[in-house]
């Protein structure tokens, strides 16, 4: 069931996709800088190409940069479950050293009484 909903919501994106598309195939100049900041500077280079791709391109790169900023802001998170990670894997090792150490020979119970 789940997966047919995700075919079709994923179908229903492609053909909202294509129509996007198709409705926007006219050409566009993009330019680096504004015409006259660019022959200030001597870039005025332009690049034709599908309005859109320029739509797409701007969606996908808008895209990484809020993946950037949240990867950045989860850092202090993943700093601490690290953090705790090794305090764990530490204490499991000090656990298993004690309890190996020494109380072999003995009982449970009056090794817990010690």
């Amino acid at each position: 069931m789940v997966r047919s909903i995700r075919y079709l919501f994923m179908a229903a994106v492609a053909i909202f996709l294509i129509v996007t598309a198709m409705a926007n195939r006219g050409t566009v100049d993009l330019r680096l800088l504004p015409p006259e900041m660019g022959e200030f500077f001597g870039l005025t280079d332009t690049v034709t190409m599908p309005l859109f791709l320029v739509i797409y391109g701007g969606i996908v790169v808008g895209i990484l940069i809020g993946y950037c900023f949240e990867w950045l802001r989860e850092m202090k998170y993943r700093t601490k479950a690290d953090q705790a990670d090794r305090e764990i894997s530490k204490l499991e090792r000090e656990v298993t050293r004690l309890k190996g150490a020494g109380n072999d020979k003995k009982d449970d119970v009056l090794a817990l009484l010690e």
